[in-house]
């Protein structure tokens, strides 16, 4: 009897839960219902269609785009125009200031009881020769009045340049210098000088150009100019043209 009774509860509990393999419910668990995917990846498509951009906003991002390399590219060639510009008043400064490029000092002060111009008497003499140039668009006849000059560190001395215009227009012309060797153009300080200044010249005018100058004494302690005798004083002339703002 006891036998029969635990039959009856053994098949009730068996009736009442279905019994499964492991292995079975865990791919029962992994399975994932079709219409479930389907909504899953509808949703996904959904989403990127609302993520992708717009024409109008693709049309904006590039417009803004353009604008920026605009702007970077009008600072670019506005500062380039400035450097054209101001790169030669500056260069000319810091050449006349340092003697750099063989361009000699500019004297700003002139007093006799400089050191400056104390004439080292005991100096070998320096041998100081002029040339001259002319451009080719100028019709001017430009020589040195005369061919050498001998002086001593910190003795003055004064050159005279003449020029001639040879055309029947009055024509001006611009000056620039140099002297070699260019070691010595820190020395060479001109008082006086006609360079990097217009010279208007009427129809078959001729006129002489002064040029006021010293050999500073400190070329004595260069030890790169030991033995320099001979230097040379060179001005080339140009003829000006402006633009038609008037700017040279």
């Amino acid at each position: 009897m006891n036998s029969s009774r635990t039959a009856r509860t053994t098949s009730s509990f068996f009736s009442k839960t279905s019994w499964i393999c492991n292995s079975c419910a865990k791919s029962r668990q992994a399975r994932v219902p079709w219409t479930a995917g389907k909504r899953a990846l509808s949703s996904s498509a959904r989403n990127k269609q609302n993520l992708a951009p717009t024409h109008d906003q693709l049309r904006a991002k590039y417009t803004q785009r353009n604008t920026t390399a605009l702007y970077y590219g009008i600072s670019i060639i506005l500062g380039t125009v400035t450097v054209a510009y101001g790169s030669v008043p500056f260069y000319k400064m810091i050449c006349q200031t340092t003697g750099w490029g063989g361009q000699p000092i500019k004297s700003t002060t002139h007093s006799g009881s400089s050191s400056s111009l104390t004439p080292l008497t005991d100096h070998p003499r320096i041998r100081i020769t002029f040339a001259s140039t002319v451009s080719d668009t100028l019709p001017w006849t430009f020589i040195p009045s005369q061919r050498e000059v001998r002086v001593v560190p910190g003795e003055t001395a004064l050159a005279f340049y003449t020029a001639t215009n040879r055309s029947a227009d009055d024509i001006i012309g611009i000056a620039t210098y140099s002297v070699t060797p260019a070691q010595v153009a820190p020395y060479f300080s001109k008082i006086q000088c006609f360079c990097f200044e217009e010279q208007r010249l009427r129809a078959g005018e001729n006129v002489d150009m002064p040029v006021f100058f010293y050999i500073d004494p400190e070329i004595v302690k260069d030890l790169n100019c030991k033995g320099v005798r001979t230097v040379t004083l060179n001005y080339t002339f140009f003829k000006a043209k402006y633009d038609r703002e008037g700017h040279l």
